[in-house]
């Protein structure tokens, strides 16, 4: 079977989906705030439980692109 995609590229992808959460909650300054609300809540609370789910597609993104490389072999 042929291998698709540069496996430089499929491993930058990888370090950008770990780094993305990290990056969006380590930086605080960026979202400790009040405003805009959602249903009453300050920002500062469901932006960080909206990165909950969205940390989850990332590392399953991430592994999905690690598997690849393992399935396929050196």
């Amino acid at each position: 079977m042929a291998r698709t995609g540069h496996p430089r590229l499929r491993r930058a992808a990888v370090a950008l989906l770990l780094l993305a959460p990290a990056a969006g909650l380590l930086w605080v300054p960026w979202y400790a705030g009040e405003s805009p609300g959602l249903a009453g809540t300050p920002f500062f609370y469901w932006y960080q439980l909206a990165w909950v789910p969205g940390c989850g597609l990332c590392l399953l993104a991430a592994y999905a692109l690690t598997r690849h490389d393992d399935r396929n072999g050196p």
